[in-house]
């Protein structure tokens, strides 16, 4: 049995077949988690849900404690995150209601914790390619089965926020491009490498941001509607993609970072390797 994690809206858990299920409340060395975990059992599959922006959608982008949600997801056993969410489209083909599996990141945001080192250890992970190409190859391929329209690469911009962009900037990430926009990913996708989780991103198209010519600038009532409506395809491709998974991981997420601390091991503080120890004990 492999452990799946799930991160986006809190609807996402509301899913048929879905079994056994309990609340994990967690304590981390960074701080709080969004919420609580909703853990469950799927087709002989563990689930862990946990909406990015707490139940009630509380938690701007920029305040989401990345590193306690991660670390969470890791106390828990998770080996595979998938991240739900809506993105902009930055391209005409990529229609509002369409799927985007993305392979490549811009870093647009200047205000957020993206690594667990520091404090007396360093460690640099290789990110060239941020996104888990099994991951991504399963729910590419579920969202194919299920019906979807889905889009299997491209490259989501991840600005600050909380505001949408300017149209100056739209029409330059375009220019750089950049397929689809959001908000969070980015920081999840970091922190899932440095703990070695393999990671992937199932992004709803809600709106064309505010570069296209005909139709209309986003607006967050036109983004929730087709969100809502996304829900349950995204339910169907998670349900079809996480029997495709399997473990052991034969992916290099597995081993991020059997060369990556630089660090003296004899230099490392005790309560930085206590804090950590779920993720670097293995290499000490």
């Amino acid at each position: 049995m492999h452990t799946v994690g799930v991160i986006g809206g809190s609807g996402l858990y509301e899913m048929a077949g879905l079994e056994r299920i309990e609340r994990v409340q967690l304590a981390t060395p960074f701080g709080a988690p969004s919420d609580e975990f909703v853990c469950g059992m799927l087709a002989g599959t563990r689930l862990i849900f946990l909406p990015r922006h707490g139940r009630g959608h509380r938690i701007l982008p920029s305040e989401v404690n990345f590193r306690a949600n991660i670390y969470g997801m890791k106390k828990l056993d998770a080996e595979w995150i998938i991240a739900v969410a809506a993105v902009g489209s930055l391209r005409e083909e990529i229609a509002p209601g369409h799927l985007v599996v993305p392979d490549q990141f811009i870093d647009r945001t200047y205000r957020r914790p993206s690594t667990f080192f520091g404090n007396g250890i360093v460690a640099h992970v290789g990110f060239a390619d941020p996104i888990c190409p099994m991951l991504s190859t399963a729910l590419s391929d579920a969202a194919q089965r299920v019906g979807a329209t889905v889009h299997r690469r491209g490259t989501y911009v991840c600005m600050e926020g909380p505001q949408f962009s300017t149209r100056a900037e739209s029409f330059l990430y375009r220019q750089w491009g950049a397929h689809v926009i959001g908000m969070t990913n980015l920081q999840e996708a970091k922190l899932a490498r440095e703990a070695e989780i393999c990671f992937a991103t199932l992004a709803l198209a809600t709106d064309y941001d505010c570069w296209h010519e005909t139709a209309a600038d986003v607006v967050i009532g036109d983004v929730l509607r087709i969100l809502n409506q996304n829900i349950a395809t995204a339910q169907r491709v998670i349900a079809d993609a996480v029997p495709q998974l399997c473990s052991p991981r034969a992916c290099a997420c597995a081993r991020a970072l059997e060369h990556a601390i630089i660090t003296d091991r004899a230099q490392i503080p005790d309560t930085v390797k206590r804090d950590l120890d779920i993720i670097i004990g293995k290499y000490l």
